[in-house]
């Protein structure tokens, strides 16, 4: 039996040149993988689906970063770039047992499926405007538009900035700040300066909710915490920087990658647009064969855990590789890599997570893109890539499966 301590780690490339190819060596080193992150940091990874949903529900794998033996004995500098991710306050992210179900019961209650659902009617306007104003720049800046730029991003930011009570006029200063947040290139030097205004920004937020409350979740999340179980600032203001952080980033990359996965499978494509085929299954295909969120940060083992023939050794810290588990062949058959919206699989993915941490806002991002790509494709049904799929650019981002555009044309070719 292995510890994998003698193992050749996989280091993860921090420019994401090739995840699909760094996603098959770390399912065929087997369901735990020894990897390095960027920064050098050593880490476990689990890479195939059955023993992640076991891992995603073992209560020996935590999220208090004190258990990590490396964060106890000073090996993790306070600018690592990814420090934001392992370390990001204290919210329903980082706490786990009864901490985690007080603060996961007040989120619940304010982000209920009614208050999902009042949200259609305004994504339904936001994207309508902005599908206008798309059209209108390949009107003024010819046939190639970047879809990304102009709608994948803008539609998220704005939902979850709408949904929590963030001041529109925030926006453009925050998508900047998560740019630095995510990335693995930013210098040290900015790593705490990005946290602290984020920090800063989230505390604004909550002050100005408390004096004057609205129809958002923030003051939701005030409000339930004066009726009984409370939330600390603290704990509001990690909250609302953890839901604005995955609420937007989750469905940029969702909507992006539901685009390209259709351009390069036209017939799959058509299959959709003659209503032959469920967008929700192409949604669900999506988050499975490209899941926007290649790896999560990060559990802390607090004994030993058996994971097939490997140990993950008390005080080892583990990320769950979802672009890995969810090409699974033992879960999703021999066509795993392929991209099918007429697939059927008993297993079902679980790329917005599993057991007690399960994404809170799994609902919304559905919804968002249940209301974005239909609307899209109403609109331009011609609409294709105007790059072959090899020339998309990653972002240099371990944690999101993003690109740094989306050049389409809206209309067919010559």
């Amino acid at each position: 039996m292995s510890t994998g301590t003698e193992e050749t780690r996989i280091v993860l490339d921090p420019f994401v040149g090739d995840l699909d190819g760094e996603s098959a060596r770390l399912r065929a080193a087997g369901p735990l993988a020894a990897v390095e992150l960027p920064g050098g940091v050593p880490v476990w990874a689990v890479t195939h689906h059955a023993e992640a949903k076991q891992l995603l529900t073992d209560p020996r794998l935590v999220k208090d970063i004190n258990v990590w033996g490396a964060w106890q004995r000073g090996e993790i500098p306070a600018d690592w770039p990814l420090i934001g991710l392992a370390n990001p306050g204290r919210s329903m992210l980082t706490v786990d047992g009864a901490d985690h179900r007080r603060m996961r019961t007040l989120v619940a209650q304010a982000l209920t499926p009614r208050r999902v659902e009042q949200m259609r009617e305004r994504i339904a306007k936001r994207t309508e405007d902005l599908l206008n104003s798309v059209e209108s720049v390949e009107s003024v800046e010819g046939e190639v538009v970047d879809l990304k730029a102009e709608f994948a991003y803008p539609l998220p930011m704005y939902v979850i900035a709408d949904l929590m009570g963030i001041a529109e006029s925030r926006l453009p200063r925050l998508k900047e700040l998560f740019e630095k947040f995510f990335s693995t290139q930013t210098p040290p030097a900015e790593v705490i300066a990005t946290l602290t205004e984020l920090a800063g920004i989230m505390a604004e937020t909550v002050a100005a909710k408390r004096a004057e409350p609205g129809d958002d979740l923030t003051s939701a999340l005030i409000l339930a915490s004066e009726d009984g179980d409370h939330l600390t600032d603290e704990e509001i203001v990690s909250t609302l920087q953890l839901m604005v952080a995955a609420g937007h980033e989750t469905t940029i990359s969702l909507i992006v990658n539901a685009v390209v996965n259709l351009s390069a499978h036209p017939v799959q494509r058509a299959l959709v647009l003659a209503g032959e085929a469920d967008w929700s299954s192409v949604i669900e295909e999506t988050l499975r064969h490209s899941t926007p969120t290649s790896h999560v940060l990060i559990r802390f083992a607090t004994e030993d855990v058996q994971v097939g023939d490997k140990v993950l050794p008390a005080g080892d810290a583990l990320i769950v590789s979802y672009a890995a588990l969810g090409r699974d062949e033992q879960a999703h058959g021999p066509t795993a890599g392929d991209f099918d919206i007429t697939r059927t699989s008993e297993n079902r993915h679980i790329s917005f997570g599993h057991g007690p941490h399960v994404c809170p806002g799994a609902a919304l991002s559905r919804l968002e893109a249940g209301v974005a790509l239909p609307a899209l494709y109403e609109r331009f049904p011609h609409l294709d890539l105007a790059v072959p799929t090899s020339e998309l650019r990653n972002k240099p981002v371990v944690t999101q499966n993003d690109i740094f555009e989306l050049p389409v044309r809206l209309t067919p070719g010559d």
